[in-house]
């Protein structure tokens, strides 16, 4: 029997936090942590770690949506745990280079 988190954290007007991980017997077994910017009512991704596609990686988009997959390696434990603080401790930084159109890697 698995067990879901899901949540959202705001952290300021406009920008916010989305998490979600699923653990079974204690293990993650998926997880995505994602800051978006509200842009003209829409929700935009700015970084996102997560493993989607099998293993631990972060995406980082630009204003017209493209982004960029960077692996990780690192367990879905240690991605999650690493993705939570860098877009806890580096959102405005994100979120400005985002807005100005600079890339955020």
């Amino acid at each position: 029997m698995s067990k879901v988190v899901d949540f959202v954290i705001v952290f300021d007007d406009g920008v916010r936090k989305r998490h979600y991980h699923d653990t079974e017997k204690g293990k993650v077994i998926y997880f995505a942590v994602q800051l978006e910017i509200e842009l003209k009512s829409e929700w935009k991704a700015v970084v996102r770690y997560d493993c989607s596609h099998g293993f631990s990686h972060v995406d980082k988009f630009d204003l017209k949506g493209n982004k960029e997959k960077t692996p990780l390696n690192l367990s879905f434990e240690s991605a999650l745990t690493y993705g939570e603080w860098d877009i806890n401790n580096n959102w405005r930084k994100y979120k400005e280079n985002f807005l100005k159109g600079v890339d955020n890697g």
